[in-house]
């Protein structure tokens, strides 16, 4: 079987990788370089915690995964389950959380409840003012800056060609096959996989799949290193998204931090996304609530990437419903960092089987035209 994967993300170098293992031959195209798009731009926040319900079957396969990455991937991505924490300040958001968490349990999520006391005894330092928390012991953090390249170079490895700096000119379905032009030269397949990020739906209304989606970019910062003191993510539980930021410190000592921000519009041509300065006080006054101590450093960058936002926050992925032998996975909506691996395996075993031992219905590309 021939596959090829537009989109040099996460998802598409995930996607590429595990197809390979299953034996396909493969192409990857990329506009860019590889790891440059949203995967880049995220927060490295491996996290089941909120999720969407449905998401959570993929997210576990994914955990699994992550587990797995240094043995599998022959390199460090810096994958650390250190746990996720999402603090609490008010009884409505600790009643949403114990909600959530009964929810999550009957799919396999299961969190603990921290009081005052538990949180400052186990994470000092940490939301003086937070009256409980949830804490998912198995959830963590990664690299966003090492896990596209770390699949990239596997999947090369495994014979899949990788196409750079390759713009897409023109995509045919000519017969049993897909005619890919581009800028580097014409690709055919048998089977054609749209991992395109926020690019995604342009593919998909090329074969009369319209997909709501706009494209945004968060604005994320980093500061000068700390002592090492904070190992979980930390988040919020909220429904003002004036508080709802969420940081990392990593074992360089560095605190990397987000939300609490409009994501900005991003015009897709060229797809570059850019921080805006002017937002950083009100952000790091969310980020604050969480951890004091934040105001004593100095912020040493800021950036922001493009991503997709589908209008329900749900991803696409699965078969084309209008064309043998598309697929799609894109539209994560700021979200699919964590669930990247997952992807990539859910994707190649519904390539080359036709079918998927994780559920994804929920997650069809035309849930939208059902909607109407």
């Amino acid at each position: 079987m021939d596959v090829i994967v537009l989109g040099g993300g996460l998802m598409g170098t995930a996607s590429a990788y595990f197809l390979a293992r299953r034996g396909a031959r493969v192409t990857l195209i990329e506009r860019n370089r590889i790891g440059t798009g949203a995967t880049v731009a995220s927060f490295g926040n491996i996290r089941r915690t909120g999720r969407h319900l449905s998401q959570l079957p993929l997210a576990h396969r994914s955990l699994r995964l992550w587990n797995e990455a240094e043995k599998m991937l022959g390199r460090d991505v810096e994958f650390r389950a250190t746990g996720h924490i999402r603090l609490i300040f008010d009884d409505g958001s600790l009643a949403d959380m114990r909600a959530y968490a009964e929810a999550a349990r009957a799919w396999g999520l299961y969190l603990e409840e921290l009081t005052s006391r538990d949180i400052h005894a186990r994470f000092p330092g940490l939301g003086p003012g937070a009256i409980a928390a949830s804490f998912s012991p198995h959830d963590g953090s990664g690299n966003p800056r090492l896990i596209a390249p770390a699949f990239a170079d596997a999947a090369r490895r495994l014979g899949v060609e990788i196409v750079e700096g390759a713009e897409v000119a023109a995509i045919r379905h000519t017969g049993p096959d897909f005619l890919v032009t581009t800028s580097k030269g014409s690709f055919t397949a048998e089977c054609l996989l749209n991992t395109a990020g926020a690019w995604g739906a342009r593919i998909a209304a090329q074969f009369g799949e319209e997909v709501p989606l706009d494209a945004r970019g968060p604005q994320m910062g980093v500061t000068e290193p700390l002592p090492y003191r904070i190992p979980p993510v930390v988040g919020i539980w909220t429904r003002d998204k004036d508080h709802g930021a969420y940081l990392r410190q990593v074992e360089r000592g560095n605190i990397v931090f987000g939300g609490a921000a409009e994501r900005v519009a991003v015009d897709l041509d060229p797809g570059h996304a850019v921080a805006d300065p002017t937002r950083l006080t009100t952000q790091l006054r969310a980020v604050a609530r969480l951890l004091p101590a934040i105001a004593q450093v100095a912020v040493i960058r800021t950036w922001s990437g493009c991503e997709g936002y589908v209008r329900d926050m749900l991803p696409v992925m699965g078969r084309s419903m209008t064309t043998p032998g598309l697929f799609h996975a894109f539209g994560f909506s700021g979200h699919g960092f964590q669930l990247g691996p997952g992807v990539g395996d859910a994707m190649a075993e519904l390539i080359a089987t036709g079918c998927c031992e994780t559920p994804l219905d929920d997650f069809r590309i035309d849930r939208f035209g059902r909607a109407v």
